[in-house]
C-alpha cells in the first residue's frame, strides 16, 4: 500500500525546470489521492500558458513507478495559480497580475504584430488576457483583431464609470482607435496623450487578468514614462528588425529601461522579420534585411533572446482583414510565436520568482 510520506518523497526529485526547485518544496502538489495501486495529485502550475506541464507531468509519473511502485497507476491533474511579484496596494489595475510592455525603439519593426500574437498565444494557451493598444498616434489593435468601428461600453461601479474592454478571440482589447473616429487625426501634445493613457489604466475595467499586454508606441517619450511610472509593469519585450537602423534605435529603448527610476527589468529581444519565408517553399529562409542581428544585439547587451519570427505574406494579409496569425493556418509562423510565448513566460516566472535565469540556456536547450 502506497503512503503520502512516499509519494511526496518521491516527487521532492521532481525540479520545476525553471525555478531550480523541486515540486513539493514549492508547495505544488496538493489533494493527494491513493487508492490501491492507483494514485492522483494535483500540480499547481505558475501560470496556465505553462510551457513545461507535459514534461513535469511525466517526470512525477516516472518518479512515483521507480521510487514508489512499478505498478502504480499514476493520474496527474494539473491546475494553475499565476505568480505575480506586485508589492504595491494594488490600487492600479487591481485585478492583474502580470503587465507586460511591448517596446520599440522605432516604428514599423511589427511591434503591434508581435503584442498582438503575444496577446493571443497566452490566451490559447489557457490564460485571462487583456491587450491595451497605448500607441495614441497610429492605433492598430481595431484593423487586427477586426473590430474597426465599434465602440466600447460604460457601466457603473460604485458610483464611477468604467469602460468596458471589447472582447474578441478570447482577449479584453481596449485601444484609442476604440474612441476616436479613425480617419480624424489624433493631434495631442504629450500631456494630453499621456492623460489618454491614464484613462485606459484607471477607467478601464479590466477586470481579473493573469497578463495584460501593452503595445507601447515607438520611441522613448512621455507615454513611457507615464506608463512605467504608474503601472507596476512585470517587464519589457524589445521588439526589433535584423537590419542596422532599427537595431540603433532598439538600443535606444534599451537605454531607456537602464534608467534606474524606471526599474522595470527587460525580459528579453525579439527579432521580427528575422528571415522570409515563401509559403511554397516553407523550408527556405531568405535573410532579407540582415542575419541575426537581433541576436547579435542581445548578446552585446546580455539579454535573452526570445525569437525570432519569420516574414511571411500571411502575416500582412491575416493583420489587415481582422484575423492574426495565431488564428491563421500558417503553422511556421504560429509556432514561432508558441516558441517566443513559451520562453516569455517561463522569463516572467523567473522574475516573479526572483530567480536568476543563469541557467535558462541549458534548461531551453533540454526542455
Amino acid at each position: 500500500m502506497m503512503t503520502e510520506t512516499e509519494i511526496l518523497k518521491a516527487l521532492s526529485n521532481v525540479e520545476e525546470p525553471d525555478l531550480g526547485k523541486d515540486i513539493v518544496t514549492l508547495n505544488m502538489v496538493k489533494d493527494i489521492q491513493i487508492n490501491g495501486n492507483n494514485v492522483s495529485f494535483t500540480v499547481v502550475l505558475t501560470t496556465p500558458a505553462c510551457p513545461m506541464k507535459d514534461r513535469i507531468g511525466s517526470a512525477c509519473v516516472n518518479a512515483i513507478k521507480l521510487l514508489v511502485h512499478k505498478d502504480a497507476v499514476v493520474n496527474v491533474n494539473f491546475t494553475s495559480h499565476t505568480t505575480s511579484k506586485r508589492s504595491d496596494e494594488g490600487k492600479v489595475l487591481p485585478g492583474v497580475k502580470n503587465i507586460i510592455a511591448v517596446v520599440s525603439g522605432k516604428g514599423g519593426v511589427g511591434k503591434s504584430t508581435v503584442a498582438a500574437n503575444l496577446a493571443l498565444a497566452l490566451a490559447q494557451d489557457g490564460a485571462n488576457v487583456g491587450l491595451m493598444d497605448a500607441d495614441i498616434y497610429g492605433p492598430s489593435v481595431p484593423i487586427m483583431f477586426g473590430v474597426r468601428g465599434e465602440r466600447p461600453m460604460m457601466r457603473e461601479v460604485k458610483g464611477k464609470g468604467f469602460i468596458m474592454p471589447l472582447e474578441r478571440f478570447g482577449i479584453k482589447l481596449m485601444s484609442i482607435g476604440l474612441l476616436v473616429d479613425e480617419k480624424s487625426a489624433v493631434v495631442w501634445r504629450g500631456p494630453m496623450a499621456s492623460s489618454a493613457i491614464r484613462q485606459f489604466v484607471t477607467d478601464v475595467d479590466w477586470g481579473e487578468l493573469d497578463y495584460l499586454v501593452i503595445d507601447m508606441p515607438p520611441g522613448t517619450g512621455d507615454i513611457h514614462l507615464t506608463l512605467m511610472q504608474l503601472v507596476p509593469v512585470t517587464g519589457a519585450i524589445i521588439v526589433t528588425t535584423p537590419q542596422q537602423v532599427a537595431l540603433a534605435d532598439a538600443r535606444k529603448g534599451i537605454a531607456m529601461f537602464a534608467q534606474a527610476q524606471l526599474n522595470v527589468p527587460i525580459i528579453g529581444l525579439v527579432e521580427n522579420m528575422a528571415y522570409f519565408t515563401p509559403a511554397e517553399l516553407p523550408n527556405n529562409k531568405y535573410y532579407l534585411f540582415g542575419k541575426e542581428g537581433g541576436k547579435r544585439l542581445a548578446d552585446e547587451y546580455d539579454l535573452n533572446l526570445l525569437g525570432q519570427i519569420p516574414l511571411v505574406q500571411s502575416i500582412c494579409e491575416g493583420g489587415d482583414i481582422g484575423i492574426p496569425v495565431m488564428l491563421s493556418d500558417d503553422t511556421i509562423t504560429k509556432k514561432a510565436f508558441e516558441e517566443f510565448t513559451a520562453t516569455t513566460v517561463r522569463l516572467i516566472s523567473t522574475i516573479n520568482a526572483e530567480v536568476k535565469p543563469e541557467n535558462f540556456a541549458k534548461a531551453m536547450a533540454t526542455g
